[in-house]
């Protein structure tokens, strides 16, 4: 058996320093409360987030929860973006952007483009860091002797260092089960320095939580009660409750501005976000440290220590540290940002086309529930879908890609012409059904999943070659955005429609519903991919292949199980192509296990081993475990996500497929709890 403890163990994180792009988190999947070296957000420059629409950094040092969302005053509508593109089913509109969209910014070409973009956006629901009480202000060079380290057995974050010479110890958890935060103070220093507790305006900046520079526009009303201080937040249609106790007093310093101070050495303050009952600084602690042992004691397990390669260590690093990480910050109750709870991206809006990466991996590793948070959030967005699908001759429902919890699209020259979500909540589904072994996700999904399959069906148009995807449409690899309005037959996406109809005609058969003859007909009948130079094209229409941004033609044999659409010797040899040249700065954190995923069902283990540790920027992993990907996304969960998904494929492999497929014999690594996939 693999000893759990001893496993987590030895990947805590430790820091003895400010590391500017990997502060440590402690949160539940709705809440996460990232802190530095002082146990809390007391220097958020110190870790900054670049912005690329200019207007200045953000921070990593954020608290954020999947229910704090805000809008400015707007009343656009998504109407405005219409533009109509020709189909195989005519005439039909889509949302678009006619202004510029690239990697290094935005230029909305209107003002309903720029407000359907930026609202309602993610908010930072308050800052809470150490503040002298006379004096200048802290600064980081007032630090001394740091030692920090996040014990992942109780997931609770230690912190003892020198500040201006005195002692502190700081340790911070949060309740497994309330939006709570647990922070005990020690040192002699603490009845000579406060606790700063702020609160900001929500941003529409691409990659900040939140505008300081609006103090007029909200209000922050303390109320004190029952030897607690309650302050009521209000921004235009936002409204929170912010409480805190185990403070001696409160005092305001500012209209957003509030000091709380200490009578003795210790403290234990505890916050807590919402209408909630604050519960006792104890009962956080006890509640942490129950539920991240009873998390790494069930689960999937996998131990490398015996593994004869020098790469083995830091893969198991990564793959203990991101079972913490999205736990925190992908097991909530809507899909998460890319950024997690962390930081914004994209305004903390979530990508549908990333909830398989950032999911999918939680029933291979024994832990459906935590994807099922998020899964059921597609029913109450099914109306709008439906709504979508309508607009374009459809059935069923057509599920959006870039969106805030009212599941609303965003105008985009990509997002709205992306098909590669629309079969992930099939995928997800049925990922849970094999978890899961009951009745229940029939009975929970049946709806989602069969009318997802009602549009992939109607939406493939049949031709001489069979049923063809597009035009328009953005293939997983957005190079293509600027030729949408003729890109068709993604190669990827093909083998995706293909294998997602069968399993949804799978369910129809359990759920004892007759078998739908289209959706047959279409799976038995999709075009095959083009073939050029012995390997896939990424799609069958000029350019037909770039070698840029995602290689996704690999996938159509990977992340997708076995079709009979997919050639595995002609895809051998797509993926000796690409690893032979490919721009890889250009590529994601979830393209490296992706690849990985690919060489494991072709029978290259070496490869998939080589693929998932390939050294280069975007598949770096930080001291705490996240994915950098740039400065403007210094964290990035669906690289974490896909790499459990990738190792899950690796040590477990498919259905009646060998053993440990994905990794070369010398490595002898032991796993427990991992569940195969189709």
């Amino acid at each position: 058996m693999i000893d759990r403890r001893e496993l987590a163990g030895r990947h805590a994180v430790e820091v003895t320093g400010i590391v500017p792009g990997s502060p440590l988190s402690v949160g539940n999947g709705e809440l996460c409360f990232t802190v530095d070296v002082t146990g809390l957000q007391t220097f958020p420059a110190a870790h900054p987030v670049e912005d690329r629409t200019g207007t200045g950094p953000g921070t990593l040092l954020a608290t954020l929860s999947s229910w704090g969302w805000h809008s400015v005053p707007g009343s656009y509508r998504l109407e405005e973006t219409l533009r109509t593109y020709e189909t195989p089913r005519g005439p039909v509109p889509y949302v678009d952007m006619r202004g510029e969209l690239s990697g290094a910014g935005e230029a909305p070409d209107s003002a309903a483009e720029s407000w359907l973009r930026a609202n309602p956006h993610r908010l930072d629901l308050g800052r809470i860091g150490l503040a002298a009480l006379d004096g200048p202000p802290l600064t980081p060079a007032d630090l001394g002797e740091v030692r920090q380290w996040l014990d992942l057995w109780t997931g609770t974050i230690t912190s003892r260092y020198r500040l201006r010479g005195e002692p502190f110890t700081v340790v911070t958890a949060c309740h497994p089960g309330l939006d709570a935060v647990a922070v005990r103070l020690e040192s002699p220093a603490l009845e000579r320095t406060g606790v700063r507790v702020a609160f900001p305006y929500g941003s529409q900046a691409w990659g900040n939580a939140a505008d300081w520079t609006r103090p007029e526009a909200h209000s922050s009303r303390l109320r004190r009660r029952d030897g607690a201080f309650t302050i009521d937040r209000v921004l235009d249609d936002t409204h929170y409750e912010v409480t805190v106790t185990g403070a001696e007093g409160v005092r305001e310093t500012g209209s957003h501005d509030f000091l709380l101070t200490f009578a003795g050495p210790a403290a234990e303050l505890v916050v807590t976000f919402g209408a909630a009952s604050p519960p006792g600084f104890g009962q956080v602690m006890e509640s942490s440290a129950a539920h991240w042992a009873r998390f790494w004691s069930t689960g999937g397990a996998i131990d490398l220590s015996d593994a004869d390669d020098e790469r083995a260590p830091e893969l198991e690093r990564r793959v203990v540290l991101s079972q913490y990480l999205t736990a925190i910050h992908c097991a909530g109750s809507t899909p998460p940002a890319e950024t997690g709870l962390i930081a914004n991206s994209w305004r903390g809006r979530f990508h549908l086309e990333m909830h398989w990466w950032h999911g999918a991996h939680f029933p291979l590793w024994g832990r459906p529930e935590l994807l099922e948070r998020s899964l059921g959030w597609y029913d109450t967005i099914l109306p709008a879908a439906r709504e979508t699908a309508r607009a374009q001759g459809l059935p069923g429902a057509r599920w959006p890609k870039q969106v805030a919890p009212d599941g609303r699209e965003s105008p985009s020259p990509i997002g709205p012409f992306l098909l590669w979500q629309q079969p992930h909540p099939i995928h997800l589904a049925e990922l849970v059904r094999r978890a899961t072994g009951t009745r229940h996700a029939l009975d929970r999904y049946a709806r989602v999943v069969l009318e997802t399959a009602d549009c992939m069906a109607a939406l493939a148009a049949e031709g001489p070659r069979g049923y063809a995807l597009g035009p328009p449409l953005v293939p997983a690899q957005e190079s293509y955005a600027g030729v949408r309005a003729a890109a068709a037959n993604p190669t990827f996406e093909l083998a995706y429609w293909s294998w997602a109809l069968r399993v949804a005609q799978r369910w129809r058969r359990l759920l004892g519903l007759p078998p739908d003859p289209l959706w047959s007909k279409v799976a038995d009948g999709m075009a095959r991919p083009l073939v050029r130079g012995g390997v896939y094209a990424a799609m069958d229409a000029p350019p037909y292949t770039l070698r840029d941004d995602h290689p996704s033609m690999l996938y159509a044999l990977g992340v997708v199980p076995p079709t009979p659409l997919i050639d595995p010797g002609v895809m051998r040899a797509t993926l000796r192509d690409v690893l032979a040249g490919w721009d890889w700065p250009s590529t994601w954190g979830w393209d490296f296990p992706a690849i990985a995923m690919t060489a494991t069902r072709l029978g290259e283990p070496e490869s998939a081993v080589e693929a998932l540790l390939m050294e280069t920027g975007k598949n770096t992993y930080l001291p705490n475990g996240h994915n950098r990907q740039t400065d403007t996304l210094p964290v990035y969960l669906p690289g974490n996500g896909g790499l459990l998904t990738a190792v899950a494929l690796m040590a477990r492999g498919w259905d009646a497929g060998p053993a440990m497929p994905g990794f070369p014999a010398s490595w002898r690594i032991r796993q427990e709890g991992l569940l195969p996939l189709p």
